[in-house]
Order: C-alpha cells, then structure tokens, then sequence
C-alpha cells in the first residue's frame, strides 16, 4: 500500500468509489455511446442485410468509435471531473497532485490507456479489482483517483 496515498485519502476525507459504481458508470456510458454510433450509422445499418455485411459495417467504423470514446471521456473528465455515467452514479474523477478535475493532458492520457486495457482484454479493469485504492491502469497513468462526488 501507499502511504502518501493512504494519509492523502485521510487527511482529505476522501471515499474511493466502489467497483460496483465504476462498473455501473462504465455500462451507461458504453450503453450511452453504442446509441450514437448507432444513430450515426443508422443507414449504413439498414442497408446491410445479412448478419456478416453489419458486422463488416461496425468493424469499419472502430478507428472512428474509439476516437469518438476519447474525445467523450477527455473532454468530461476534464471538464466535470466525470463521464454521464460517473456523474448518474454520484462518483467522480481526481487528479492525485491537485485534488481537483485532471487537466487537458492527464484527461487524454486516461481516455487513452482506458482504450488500451479494453483492448487487452480489459486487464486494466481487473487489475482495479484487486488494487487496494480501486485504481485501473488508466487510473495509474493518468495519476487520478476513482472517489464518490
């Protein structure tokens, strides 16, 4: 464990967010941004008339869905300290060093390394499971913490 973030979360009464909220806050926001796309490819959806032609409509469109992803979670995390689904869930976004919502840089990098667990198999995310302050990769890169609102 760390103590300078042990005395930290003491001094500063802080209260981690359960992995029960982040993975809550994690499904409305999946659930919210599968409902864009989908309005955004509606007619490409509509058009494809078997199973293997929609598949190869939303494969198409990944590089697109992920840059849609961090733009909406560096932009709100930036900017509100918490995505919709974090904000509906009562939790919210820190930067270790300021307490406050993580800046421009330390945002992108957390919208970016979250892509990359979800790639791998979403490793990040069950590594924050078994972290004592709840922190996923995404969390440890950007320097941030998890904590309810």
């Amino acid at each position: 464990m760390d103590e300078s973030l042990d005395s930290l979360i003491q001094r500063e009464h802080l209260q981690l967010a359960s992995i029960r909220q982040r993975a809550a806050a994690f499904g409305i926001d999946e659930t919210l941004l599968s409902i864009i796309m989908i309005v955004i490819l509606w007619d490409s959806i509509a058009a494809a008339h078997t199973l293997e032609n929609m598949i190869a409509v939303t494969n198409s469109f990944l590089l697109e869905y992920m840059s849609i992803k961090i733009i909406y979670q560096t932009f709100f995390t930036m900017q509100y300290g918490a995505s919709i689904g974090k904000i509906i869930m009562k939790i919210r976004v820190i930067e270790i060093s300021t307490l406050s919502n993580p800046n421009f840089l330390s945002a992108f990098n957390r919208s970016v390394f979250r892509i990359v667990s979800e790639i791998l198999f979403y490793l990040g995310f069950i590594w924050a499971m078994l972290d004592p302050y709840h922190r996923s990769w995404h969390d440890r890169t950007g320097r941030t913490l998890v904590i309810n609102a």
